[in-house]
């Protein structure tokens, strides 16, 4: 998928170059995600640190400009049988916020995980003020469910969420 020069496409779990080059837009960008990410050690931005992330089993895209890598969707906590779901998170490097980016890799997440994976439902969360991520959601078809206390540490406290979901089909599991 292509989104006017940003290109999307899955991260290769194995890749070296991309552990690399994923390190590296997390360091430019750590300023401008520190408001909305847990704290992290010095060691989570390097190569090696990402490289034990991408071969964690959750399934992740980039948005490439060239080989820059400009925003990264992550799809964790895939569960199958009958519940068939998925957790997303994302971020966009902060030169490219605004620009579509992060609507586009959400609706590929979405399409892959119907389509490859055969999950019926992604959710999603956000801090209550981060109106640009949800917008995100609403146009991607998500719809809020909720509101959680105390979901995730960020930026140095238990903070609260807007949950949401996105139900991708109705068609019943495969037998099994």
């Amino acid at each position: 998928m292509t989104t006017t020069m940003i290109r999307i496409r899955p991260a290769d779990p194995g890749s070296a170059a991309d552990a690399a080059a994923l390190a590296a837009a997390l360091l430019r960008n750590r300023a401008c995600m520190r408001p909305f990410e847990p704290d992290r050690a010095e060691t989570y931005y390097t190569p090696e640190a990402q490289a034990a992330r991408l071969a964690d089993g959750g399934r992740r895209w980039f948005a490439v400009d060239g080989e820059r890598i400009v925003g990264s969707a992550t799809l964790s906590g895939i569960v199958l049988g009958p519940f068939r779901s998925g957790s997303l998170g994302y971020w966009v490097d902060g030169e490219y916020a605004g620009r579509g980016v992060a609507t586009g890799m959400t609706e590929e997440v979405c399409r892959a995980a119907r389509e490859e994976l055969g999950l019926h439902r992604i959710e999603a969360c956000t801090l209550l003020d981060n109106h640009a991520s949800q917008r995100v959601l609403a146009k991607c078809g998500f719809t809020r469910i909720g509101t959680a206390a105390n979901y995730l540490h960020i930026a140095g406290a238990w903070r609260e969420h807007h949950l949401f979901q996105r139900i991708l089909h109705d068609e019943a599991p495969p037998a099994g």
